[in-house]
């Protein structure tokens, strides 16, 4: 049944998402995800659609977007069933929009137009080593000398961090807490940062870096918004970062059932196709079922957002959903591949890999209950 959230506009745009996942990542997934990369050219034509620049202003090459076009780009790409792909293609999504939002007019015509083009690969580096979503206790230092920022730490887990050309960098430049966070964009090619790549569960196509600053100097208009107003932007990311978690593994759960019922219609056992037996049946239903609530409870706070609401604790909630959706599909459908779903090639198998990243990025699972019940008053 058609949902009543999409128009024609969104409909003609997931027609050319389908047809650019179908041509450019579909047929190479597997083997990007041996290789541990894909190509930086992919960046360029994800542009040339109009994907990177979703949401971003017009001035620097974007496209307006509401909730839902940026739904139906994170659904199309989860088609692939790469969610390493995704990830790194899609870093700006969290990378730039403190650039758009808060940067220096010079900062913004500078850089955006190079990562909404393709031709710059843009990342976002919070995580330390000694926390994680733990923003107000990070410790990498950024001190004030002349007209430059001296930054000294190190990152971790950051996607997109071995291509990285533009770094936003959440650093200390003042006293303990959030009020001393600051954000720095800090030039791929700056002396004295370095990058490690790390191996991953999943995610093997997507870099993932830790990054070591030593005694990196950053021009001061660098600085993405005022000093001590970092905390505060990077909170205004997290919305929208959640939403695309859930649209995603929404989308990578489906890819998992529709797989599964592939494969059981062909796939037989005892003399009948495994869809003949009565388990298998009920074991696809289950799937189906928590795939349709979670996109229903998606697309309806897409529709809240959209009205101007900010339902945070809702949104916390949706992205724990939509992972535990994800990981309730991805196990069941290796289960019905049995054997079959134990080897490296198919959907399932690789989605399989990477639930967990998606329960972690972007907040814990344990994190999005504790934020959403502050939210509700307890």
């Amino acid at each position: 049944m058609k949902s009543p959230f999409y128009t024609a506009e969104h409909d003609a745009f997931r027609d050319v998402m389908r047809r650019f996942v179908d041509k450019e990542i579909a047929p190479f997934a597997h083997e990007w995800d041996e290789a541990g990369e894909f190509p930086r050219v992919l960046y360029r034509k994800a542009a040339e659609i109009g994907l990177l620049g979703l949401g971003f202003p017009e001035e620097y090459g974007g496209i307006a977007a509401d909730q839902f076009m940026k739904i139906v780009a994170s659904q199309e790409l989860a088609r692939a069933g790469a969610g390493g792909i995704s990830a790194s293609l899609m870093s700006h999504t969290i990378g730039s929009p403190p650039i758009a939002r808060a940067a220096r007019p010079e900062v913004k015509a500078r850089v955006l137009p190079q990562v909404l083009a393709g031709e710059k690969i843009s990342a976002l580096a919070i995580t330390e080593p000694g926390g994680g979503s733990d923003v107000a206790g990070l410790r990498t230092k950024a001190r004030l000398d002349g007209n430059h920022y001296v930054v000294s730490g190190e990152k971790t887990f950051i996607t997109s961090g071995v291509r990285a050309d533009y770094l936003t960098v959440a650093v200390r430049t003042g006293g303990e807490g959030a009020g001393g966070v600051s954000l720095l964009l800090i030039e791929g090619d700056t002396p004295g940062l370095s990058r490690i790549k790390l191996k991953k569960m999943g995610w093997w196509a997507s870099d993932t870096a830790t990054l070591h600053f030593d005694e990196c100097r950053v021009p001061a208009e660098n600085l993405i918004g005022e000093e001590g107003q970092g905390f505060k932007i990077i909170m205004q990311n997290f919305n929208s970062e959640r939403m695309g978690m859930a649209a995603g593994c929404t989308a990578f759960a489906r890819v998992c059932l529709d797989e599964a019922i592939g494969y059981a219609r062909e796939r037989k056992t005892f003399g009948k196709p495994l869809a003949q037996h009565q388990v298998i049946r009920h074991k696809i239903v289950d799937m189906a079922q928590k795939v349709a609530a979670s996109q229903a409870m998606l697309e309806m706070l897409a529709w809240r957002l959209e009205r101007g609401e900010s339902p945070v604790a809702e949104i916390c909630m949706m992205k724990n959903q939509a992972t535990q959706t994800m990981a309730f599909c991805a196990s069941e459908a290796v289960q019905i591949f049995g054997g079959a779903g134990f080897m490296r090639g198919i959907k399932a198998e690789r989605i399989y890999r990477e639930v967990k990243v998606n329960a972690i990025g972007g907040g814990t699972e344990e994190i999005m209950k504790d934020l959403a019940s502050r939210q509700m008053g307890l």
